[in-house]
């Protein structure tokens, strides 16, 4: 039997502040993401990038979820949409996570339901994460 070879993305991210300003956000394979945290300023904040990659996940692994379902054909598109409440006392964090997967083409409800918890509960790294409650290792360099 053959052996696959599954090349592995780079993972990771570094931000960059000065004394003024925003940070910029690169990755690991060279992305890079202008950070905002003005109300009306357009773009990404911290928190919208937490939702944005829950929402890109859960789109993700949907269709990951439907191709193995043998569905792919019958789909025509998947939108996830992700908000959030943050705590209003205590430490600075988001409580839930809100979630609404729109699952659209040929597909009978009962499917569109095993596929979005198929993608959420199986699939999806950034739910399971959260979910899980991941350690946390944080080093100061000199």
């Amino acid at each position: 039997m053959a052996e696959l070879k599954t090349k592995m993305r780079p993972t990771g991210a570094s931000a960059v502040l000065g004394r003024h300003g925003f940070p910029q956000v690169t990755s690991a394979t060279g992305g890079e993401i202008q950070i905002v945290t003005g109300p009306s300023q357009p773009g990404f904040n911290p928190i919208d990038l937490l939702y944005a990659s829950l929402s890109a996940c859960l789109a993700m692994s949907a269709r990951i979820a439907a191709s193995q379902m043998g569905l792919l054909d019958q789909l025509s598109e998947i939108r996830a949409d992700v908000t959030g409440e943050k705590s209003s006392e205590g430490l600075s964090r988001v409580v839930r996570f809100n979630a609404v997967l729109t699952i659209r083409g040929d597909i009978h409800v009962e499917a569109r339901h095993a596929i979005a918890q198929a993608a959420e509960e199986e699939i999806c790294t950034v739910s399971n994460t959260l979910r899980g409650g991941a350690d946390f290792s944080l080093a100061v360099r000199d």
